[in-house]
């Protein structure tokens, strides 16, 4: 049997093609965890005990006495990015089919192209299961920061639960810096947006029946801290290769409030709860090689080298299991 060709060309037939993939709303991963630059592949920064910036020590100064000095010590961390990228094959029988019916007015398709944009699809999916699974694990926030819930205490036990409640805890539990991001998955924000005790919130007990907007949850907590709400829409195929597709949802069922400073990098400081280095920025371009096929063809290469990291444990509260699975 012939191997199967990513481009067939048919005169006689106008094809439309379908093509499943996450719009780019769905994905959240670079508002949650933002990409920095850094300057090399390895790198480094200074984190500072959270004693020193809260010390009172006595600051008197006698007529002739001496100055009190106080020594910063600082622990130095350092990370290097990783790469991920992926290549896709292309023939050059394939790449001459297409150029010529791109010339016949026959279609519009462009075999490198297409696979450039494959091959990035694929690639910020990996990077939005990798970050939901940072954001959404437990062991990425610090002790008395996190919370689980379960049976009647999960939000989509509408007769005796406390959505409020249990944000409103939470955000007073991170530390320091006010928690100005709500991160969630979809399944969570249809449980939390009909909830009665929400709805009736927003609604100012006029009623408990309905679904509130993500402007008017934003507004309820708002003078909480919290700027901005992410909901995670994104799905990936969690099957092995080879087997039928298993399509599930990246964003699991909980709830993290976040301190999230774009403007903090790994070289100037400053307290996030987490950010994305990143060196180089995206690359894409093309290898020749001479096994793809017959006449040999072009390997299309997308990546990028990255490595997400977890800065300020204290500035951030986890709560699992949010709603029932």
């Amino acid at each position: 049997m012939a191997p199967k060709r990513p481009f067939q060309s048919d005169a006689a037939l106008t094809a439309i093609a379908i093509g499943y993939k996450n719009p780019e709303a769905s994905r959240i991963a670079d508002e949650v965890m933002p990409r920095q630059t850094v300057p090399t592949e390895k790198f480094g920064w200074t984190e500072y005990p959270v004693e020193e910036a809260f010390n009172v020590p006595d600051a008197r100064v006698g007529r002739k006495g001496r100055v009190n000095q106080l020594e910063f010590g600082g622990k130095t961390r350092t990370a290097e990015v990783e790469d991920f990228g992926l290549d896709a094959p292309v023939p050059f029988s394939d790449i001459r089919s297409a150029a010529a019916a791109r010339k016949a007015g026959l279609s519009k398709h462009d075999p490198e192209g297409h696979a450039v944009e494959m091959i990035s699809e694929t690639v910020e999916n990996i990077r939005e299961v990798r970050v939901a699974r940072t954001v959404h694990n437990a062991a990425n926030y610090a002790t008395g920061r996190k919370t689980t819930l379960s049976g009647s205490d999960q939000f989509s036990n509408y007769a005796d639960s406390d959505p409020i409640g249990v944000i409103k805890t939470g955000l007073e539990n991170v530390f320091i810096m006010p928690a100005n991001t709500m991160v969630m998955g979809r399944k969570v924000w249809g449980k939390i947006s009909s909830h009665p005790k929400i709805v009736n919130a927003v609604k100012g007990n006029l009623t408990s029946e309905g679904i509130v907007t993500r402007q008017q949850f934003l507004e309820l907590f708002a003078g909480e801290g919290i700027k901005r709400l992410l909901i995670g829409d994104a799905f990936f195929n969690a099957a092995k290769p080879g087997q039928a597709a298993n399509l599930q949802r990246a964003w699991g069922n909980h709830i993290s409030l976040l301190h999230i400073n774009k403007q903090v990098n790994t070289e100037g400081g400053g307290v996030t709860w987490g950010l994305t280095a990143e060196f180089g920025g995206k690359v894409a371009g093309r290898i020749e090689d001479p096994d793809i096929g017959l006449e040999g063809g072009y390997r299309i290469r997308r990546g990028e080298r990255v490595k997400e990291l977890i800065v300020a444990k204290d500035v951030g509260y986890f709560i699992q299991n949010a709603v029932a699975g």
